[in-house]
């Protein structure tokens, strides 16, 4: 058997890309340098699923985005799966990054300021720290280059990318390698049946 065609875009640190992914491919962002952060945004392609980092947190019982994990739309339907990581938590709590890259990446595609929500910073820590506020803090030296995370896309996508700082780090920018492949070929039976319940449990809170 022939290997799947794939496809590798190396992003500079403090660029923007995007691109449709069907259903079925694999997308793997890989670190090229330590203290990187993807920025991601979901949308499905029929422009109505939007990625709802709510609704995938609480159906899965999680603060954090790590294998395993099913990324849910506001219409509660799998947008894409966690399917491999080197890390167990990327950050999904502190929304977009407000360096415009993303809302220009979302212009070329139609979109305005209005779909600038919830996103996912890969390779990103941010956790809960012990001051009496329980404020939120970001954790240095969490990825080193070499670092990657998979997605499987469950329906057709766009997928956006940004490669700025997180917000909340004083690092610079780091330069992240995409990988889309298709059709994946890793199909793991424990993670499908995560997959699954995370779906039932959430039909079943917004029911």
């Amino acid at each position: 058997m022939s290997p799947a065609p794939s496809h590798v875009h190396e992003l500079p640190g403090g660029a923007a890309w995007s691109a449709q992914v069907r259903a079925g491919r694999t997308i793997t962002l890989t670190a090229l340098a330590d203290g990187a952060n993807a920025t991601v945004l979901i949308i499905g392609a029929d422009r109505l699923d939007r990625l709802n980092i709510p609704d995938t947190l609480k159906s899965q019982m999680s603060a954090r985005i790590k294998p395993g994990m099913v990324l849910m739309s506001d219409r509660g339907l799998a947008l894409a799966t966690v399917i491999g990581s080197t890390l167990d938590w990327h950050d999904c709590l502190t929304g977009a990054l407000p360096d415009r890259l993303l809302l220009l990446e979302l212009v070329k595609h139609g979109f305005g300021e209005a779909d600038l929500h919830g996103c996912i910073n890969f390779f990103s820590k941010v956790a809960v720290s012990d001051d009496p506020r329980a404020s939120l803090a970001y954790i240095p030296d969490h990825a080193h280059a070499g670092d990657s995370v998979t997605l499987r896309a469950d329906q057709d996508l766009l997928i956006f990318v940004s490669t700025a700082p997180h917000a909340l780090s004083d690092g610079a920018a780091a330069s992240v390698a995409v990988q889309l492949e298709s059709p994946a070929h890793v199909d793991d039976p424990e993670l499908r049946e995560e997959a699954v319940r995370a779906l039932r449990l959430t039909r079943e809170l917004i029911a």
